[in-house]
């Protein structure tokens, strides 16, 4: 009986919670903590105006937050700052504690780590939070562990930098305080900008893309990359990027917010009032940030009813409450034959990006004709520039946006059997209500009732009893069954989620590939093996030199490869991460690589031509509307590969990430030097790497396009009778074009005898290519043209053959 007495005794003690928890300071010491289930445990900046404790972001879910809390605030207080925005934790038994050994933690209601700062010290440690709203863990040893001004979430405090090291990332909706689409970040250029990073696309969209560095009014020379505001109002960056809010001059509350709808705003009120107020956006228009309404959608702006997106005629929406993720179609449109199409026009539209090819000086029924060639043509976008009319066929509906400042049109492919359905106004019309709807209601509720002793003892027994059965049966299984099956199969669907393509084994891609037996490249990258999938797709194969990296870190690469798309890059169709074995599925190109064709008769003056335009397009797509895959790095013949029809796909655009992980500026990323011969100047001298480096190298594969002579050897010249050796190529059509004195002869000169013997080449337009390349080739960076200003200046003259 005493022993049930006791048994009894300790049941209760154990379901009594004791909690250590602060009230309302200005310091959390070591060994203390903050307690979600009492409002009153926050530390207060001195002079009051902010707060760090739990904020309620859900239902019985919570963040550790830091907000705005003079004038004092109930509820919809401005949040600057949450350590655990993607993970709350419960309304009960949660804690933010500072440990003894100097980390400071915070834990959910089972005691699991929500978000931890992983420091550590010997000496003794409090937790302040400033009056500049900056929280800052103190060694009374070391001085300053770690501060919250070093990881911003969606908001920017005066004097608070942002750095090449930290960004500015959105919350997902004015309610929903996980993280959203948009970033305000320091590229590799230098320059700050605002990104979007779509669960499918990724683009930049501030300051617009199609102007240059300048038109912008920004430098790429100094790479400090730090900005900030000052409580007066001026924003000042390295980039000189420079503004001050409406209301500059006089000191008052300031925050600089990246917005759930992608546009950046400061924010400003008196000391006593409780309204915040706009004083500068950087998009007067709302609609130009890039996703807003997803895919197959409209954005129109009206003054009185705002932001306003819709669906395209003959699509639906897909998830009403919230717009990120578009409209999809309510037909089946495939590429047979079989199907009738037809187009529907949208007047004064526009969706910016994805495009085909541009097609100058043609019809709207010659541009329709290119489109309906086009499987995967999803409409076209038809405009005049003066009196000549542009085609701009798109692969995909992005970036809509519809007003009356625009002057051409959108005509959406459909099929017949529903065009006669639809009106050319856009049908569906819904106000954007910044998915509001996307705050999850979380089941972390605990119901209390009153303790029965001997109940409670009786459910232990049968616990502990049916845990012991439970343990038999999970060995048997894993020891007869579970040794036996695949761990792959079982995370197939989950993989492909995350990575937006197939996971493959192992043991699938020997097969495929016949034990690697049959290799068609390699590279500073890895080995590319030709093989044939189980759905008897060919496919090219790369098993990768990263056998160090962590399956988690390889998964987090591959998963931004799948979020690029442009006809001129390679396709990705899966991976394969089995311990050491990392390797990537790629489409298969019938004619290999550029480097196998320079030789080629079958690679005429046209082909050449459209290799170069196609090539400087997806190169410009990865500098200017990608993030984590700014720079190719070995931009080469070797990585430039053609199709049935000689198209141009560059490949190994993800292989600089994947193999060095980092910092542009650091070590470990200046070892990627490209290859012999097509290297810009920065690597030999150790300068800050930007997509420059990229542009020099493209310049480089265009004039041996058309001289049809390597860099990498030497060009044997006739002077005086004999023969001599110039060491580089550039060096060498240089001279010969200032040799030349405006003479068009010097072209005859440099030109591939292939070409040459055959007579079919346009000499205008080489001149117009080896020109465009010599400019790629500048020693100084800053001469050469961007890789969007490259297509700029060759498309004109691609439609011309």
């Amino acid at each position: 009986m005493r022993i049930l007495f006791l048994l009894l005794s300790v049941s209760l003690l154990a379901s009594i919670p004791i909690s250590s928890s602060s009230t309302s300071s200005y310091v959390l010491r070591e060994g203390s903590s903050l307690s979600v289930e009492n409002p009153e445990d926050v530390i207060v900046s001195p002079d009051g105006v902010f707060s760090a404790g739990f904020y309620p972001v859900g239902q019985n879910a919570y963040g550790f937050a830091i907000w705005f809390s003079k004038p004092s605030c109930s509820s919809n207080c401005a949040v600057v700052w949450m350590a655990n925005r993607d993970f709350p934790v419960n309304g009960q038994r949660s804690k933010l504690l500072l440990q003894k050994d100097g980390n400071l933690v915070l834990t959910d209601a089972d005691k699991s780590t929500a978000w931890s700062t992983d420091t550590v010290s010997l000496s003794k440690t409090e937790l302040r939070l400033q009056n500049n709203g900056n929280l800052v863990l103190n060694s009374t040893e070391s001085g300053v562990l770690w501060q919250s001004f070093d990881s911003p979430t969606d908001t920017l405090l005066p004097y608070q930098h942002i750095t090449k090291d930290t960004r500015l990332v959105s919350s997902r909706s004015q309610t929903n305080f996980s993280s959203g689409s948009y970033n305000l970040f320091f590229d590799s250029d230098n320059l700050i900008r605002l990104f979007y990073n779509g669960p499918d696309v990724s683009s930049l969209y501030w300051p617009y893309p199609w102007l240059s560095d300048w038109q912008a009014g920004r430098f790429t020379y100094n790479s400090s990359r730090s900005a900030r505001f000052d409580s007066w109002g001026m924003f000042t960056s390295s980039d000189n990027l420079t503004f001050a809010s409406a209301d500059y001059g006089v000191r008052l509350q300031r925050r600089l917010v990246l917005d759930a709808d992608g546009n950046l705003r400061m924010y400003s009120r008196g000391l006593k009032s409780s309204t915040w107020v706009v004083t500068w956006q950087a998009l007067s228009e709302t609609c130009r940030a890039h996703g807003i309404c997803g895919p197959n959608s409209m954005c129109s702006y009206d003054p009185i009813a705002g932001r306003k997106c819709s669906c395209i005629p003959g699509y639906k929406i897909k998830d009403a409450s919230d717009w990120s993720y578009g409209c999809e179609p309510e037909f089946n449109l495939t590429c047979d034959n079989n199907t009738e199409v037809g187009f529907v026009q949208l007047t004064r539209s526009e969706f910016y990006g994805y495009d085909y090819g541009f097609y100058s000086n043609y019809t709207l029924e010659m541009c329709q004709e290119v489109c309906l060639q086009l499987c995967d043509c999803k409409g076209i976008q038809h405009k005049s520039s003066g009196n000549v009319p542009l085609c701009y066929p798109k692969t995909l509906l992005l970036n809509g946006e519809r007003g009356p400042h625009f002057e051409g049109d959108i005509y959406v492919k459909v099929p017949k059997s529903v065009l006669y359905s639809l009106k050319e106004e856009v049908l569906g019309s819904s106000g954007l209500e910044c998915s509001s709807g996307l705050v999850s209601s979380l089941s972390r509720g605990y119901t209390k009732g009153h303790d029965n002793g001997t109940l409670k003892f009786m459910v232990w027994f049968a616990v502990a009893l049916g845990g012991f059965e439970i343990l038999v049966i999970l060995f048997v299984w894993c020891f007869f069954i579970g040794f036996n099956s695949d761990p792959g199969e079982d995370i197939q669907g989950y993989h492909i989620a995350a990575t937006g393509f197939k996971r493959f084994t192992y043991s699938e891609l020997k097969k495929a590939t016949k034990n690697f037996s049959e290799e068609i490249g390699r590279g500073a990258g890895g080995i590319v093996y030709k093989g044939t999938l189980s759905d008897d797709r060919v496919a090219a194969i790369k098993q990768l030199y990263v056998a160090d990296q962590s399956e988690g870190e390889f998964l987090a690469e591959v998963s931004t490869i799948g979020k690029l798309n442009h006809m001129n890059l390679i396709e990705t169709w899966g991976y394969c991460a089995e311990g050491k074995h990392k390797l990537l599925v790629y489409e298969y190109m019938e004619h290999g690589s550029l480097a196998e064709n320079l030789t080629s008769k079958a690679l005429d003056w046209q082909k050449r031509f459209e290799i170069a335009v196609g090539t400087a397009r997806g190169l410009a797509y990865l500098h200017e509307e990608c993030l984590e895959w700014v720079l190719h790095c070995d931009v080469k013949p070797q990585n430039i590969l053609l199709d049935a029809k000689y198209q141009p796909k560059v490949s190994d655009f993800g292989l600089s990430k994947l193999l060095h992980r980092g910092d542009l500026d650091t070590s470990n990323f200046s070892k990627i030097r490209g290859t012999r011969g097509y290297m810009a100047p920065e690597w030999v001298f150790n300068l800050p790497i930007t997509s420059k480096v990229d542009v020099y190298s493209y310049g480089i594969v265009v004039l041996e396009m058309v001289t049809g002579k390597s860099p990498a050897m030497s060009v044997n010249v006739m002077q005086g009778g004999g023969e001599m050796e110039y060491g580089r190529l550039v060096s060498w059509v240089r001279d010969k074009k200032h040799e030349a004195n405006g003479k068009a002869s010097w072209i005859e000169e440099i030109i591939d005898p292939i070409l040459r013997g055959r007579g079919e080449y346009d000499r205008a337009k080489m001149e117009i290519l080896v020109t465009v390349a010599l400019q790629c080739v500048e020693e100084d960076r800053n001469a050469r043209p961007t890789m969007s200003k490259v297509v700029e200046m060759l498309l004109p003259h691609e439609n011309d053959f």
